[in-house]
């Protein structure tokens, strides 16, 4: 009998690379997604990949049509808007918690991030971006305290993945250097307006990008 950690574990992973294979383009905007496909692709059974589609159907990335067929969402501004909004003030208020708890070891790891951050868009490679951006954040969202903030984020930010992705494929990402070396200033010198406000807006800059 399948553990139920483990059957949880297996949920966890078939979002993931669900959601990742929406991100990268492995799935394109409009593509039907059958159970059967990705039941051969995946190697699992239906009840694992039907949970992750509820999941990703609830991240805004696939629609299931009234007839069962799953097809992956098109890119919509309105949406990635509106999400980059909550995301932007999400992570403006982890930032503000986070700074009066940021000890050295945390500002290493902020220092690593950006550091990689910034050789992977040397390297073009959106991927190593991404996750860079992602390691940086998450140092303001988990020493923020707030176990709300990061459900919320883990929530919402899928919407902005696919915008994210172009956007670090892109010669205007470059200006985030900029900006996570401001966050990174700001929180050695114990400033979390100023930290709170460069990181409202990088977030923001994906209108920028957009526009």
């Amino acid at each position: 009998m399948t553990s139920p950690r483990r059957r949880t574990l297996l949920r966890v992973d078939i979002y993931e690379r669900l959601r990742e294979a929406i991100v990268d383009g492995t799935f394109g905007p409009g593509e039907k997604l059958k159970d059967t496909e990705l039941e051969n692709w995946l190697g699992v059974s239906r009840t694992p990949i039907r949970e992750a589609i509820q999941r990703l159907e609830r991240d805004g990335l696939v629609v299931t049509r009234p007839n069962k067929s799953t097809i992956v969402t098109e890119f919509d501004p309105a949406a990635t808007k509106s999400t980059w909004q909550v995301v932007s003030a999400l992570h403006e208020l982890a930032t503000r918690l986070a700074l009066p708890h940021l000890g050295p070891d945390e500002l290493d790891e902020l220092e690593r991030a950006h550091l990689a951050f910034a050789a992977a868009l040397d390297a073009n490679d959106a991927d190593a971006a991404l996750q860079a951006d992602d390691d940086f954040h998450a140092v303001f969202v988990t020493a923020s305290g707030n176990p709300v903030l990061a459900d919320l984020l883990d929530q919402v930010t899928p919407v902005l993945r696919r915008v994210e992705r172009m956007r670090f494929q892109s010669t205007v990402a470059r200006e985030s250097i900029a900006q996570h070396a401001g966050i990174l200033d700001a929180a050695r010198r114990g400033d979390p307006d100023e930290a709170a406000r460069i990181t409202r807006e990088n977030w923001q800059s994906l209108e920028r990008y957009e526009a």
